[in-house]
């Protein structure tokens, strides 16, 4: 097992991710002038407040020492600072890229979905909520690799997670599960939308009009659907059951949905 990358944004303190975010958004230089204004305020604030105390000394004098050492170091360092802390947002923001998203389609990644998915079917178990998986596998992904090479492969993949994600809600969860495989979590979605949905998936993959060195790729999926059951003690059950409904797809033929669905609380469950 991988162990998964650090969590910078925790790991951090509190106020550092969102002054990166801060600095990432205004600007290096709205951000230097923001700090330079804070800092010229503080130092001319204690330098009038210890003459105050000490009851003697120039207050003009004092002003304008407190003035030029302010904003000529703030300036200095302060820039450098600011530098440091955009870098370090940047840093963050590829890092989390990276680890949630697959990198070839854009989509998420299989651990991260993982991640989401569990937290929003625990959600659907507990208020007995509807929703549903699909897996999705490309047809004869290997004959194209052989016949067309890899980067036509890549390529392929990369216009079926557009055309799927153009298929789905905002809430709608899709994911790269691996290798030629897809995966949608579809939040409040009874059993008879989520076929819509997946059917409405391998007609837009099926009328995809892909070629490569100008020759014609036929391109189809099969789909396989599962709704939350009662019998589903964990997502991994879930799961279970969209792998299986995914193989009855690649058995009929391919290019088809299969899909193994639940009633409502009360009636048996049964295949479709």
């Amino acid at each position: 097992m991988s162990t998964p990358p650090p969590d910078l944004e925790h790991d951090a303190p509190a106020w550092l991710p969102w002054f990166g975010h801060f600095v990432t958004r205004r600007g290096l230089w709205a951000g230097l002038t923001l700090l330079c204004l804070t800092v010229w305020l503080l130092a001319l604030g204690l330098s009038q407040l210890l003459i105050t105390l000490m009851g003697r000394g120039d207050r003009l004098v004092a002003t304008l020492c407190a003035s030029a050492c302010a904003l000529l170091i703030t300036g200095v360092f302060g820039y450098l600072f600011l530098r440091l802390v955009q870098f370090q947002d940047q840093t963050r923001q590829r890092v989390s890229h990276h680890a949630t998203l697959d990198p070839l389609t854009d989509t998420f990644n299989r651990r991260h979905f993982l991640q989401l998915v569990d937290r929003e079917w625990s959600r659907a178990k507990r208020y007995n909520m509807d929703c549903a998986m699909l897996l999705m596998d490309v047809d004869h992904f290997k004959r194209v690799n052989d016949t067309h090479g890899h980067l036509c492969g890549d390529r392929l993949l990369r216009e079926i997670a557009r055309v799927s994600g153009e298929t789905l809600r905002q809430a709608d969860v899709l994911a790269r599960f691996g290798g030629e495989e897809f995966a949608v979590f579809l939040p409040h979605t009874d059993p008879l939308g989520a076929l819509d949905v997946a059917e409405r998936i391998r007609e837009r993959v099926e009328q995809l009009h892909f070629s490569w060195e100008e020759r014609d790729v036929p391109v189809s999926v099969s789909l396989g659907v599962a709704s939350l059951q009662y019998e589903h003690l964990t997502l991994d059950h879930l799961i279970h059951d969209a792998d299986e409904a995914l193989y009855s797809a690649k058995a009929a033929g391919r290019n088809c949905v299969r899909a193994k669905l639940g009633l409502q609380p009360g009636h048996s469950s049964y295949a479709h």
